[in-house]
């Protein structure tokens, strides 16, 4: 089963990239854009059909490896089709 997880600073910690892609859009004519947060992606292949397993794995393989808990939160998903 395919999970999704999202994992982005909190928004009390700075996000210098962020604000790196910010000034760049905004010099290239992205005036409109007011805030960018750079994050992680990251996909994972679980081996069970049951969602509520996959997300339970998905939980401690973010709390033990995947985001850091001072800094990061993390979103969960699992996509419909999976």
């Amino acid at each position: 089963m395919q999970v999704d997880i999202i994992i982005t600073l909190r928004e009390s910690i700075l996000d210098p990239k962020g604000k790196a892609s910010r000034h760049a859009l905004e010099n290239l004519g992205f005036r409109e854009i007011t805030e960018v947060r750079i994050g992680k992606f990251i996909q994972l292949e679980i081996d069970t059909d049951d969602p509520g397993e996959a997300r339970k794995l998905a939980e401690q393989a973010c709390e033990k490896l995947l985001a850091n808990a001072v800094m990061e939160n993390y979103e969960i998903r699992i996509p419909d089709n999976a």
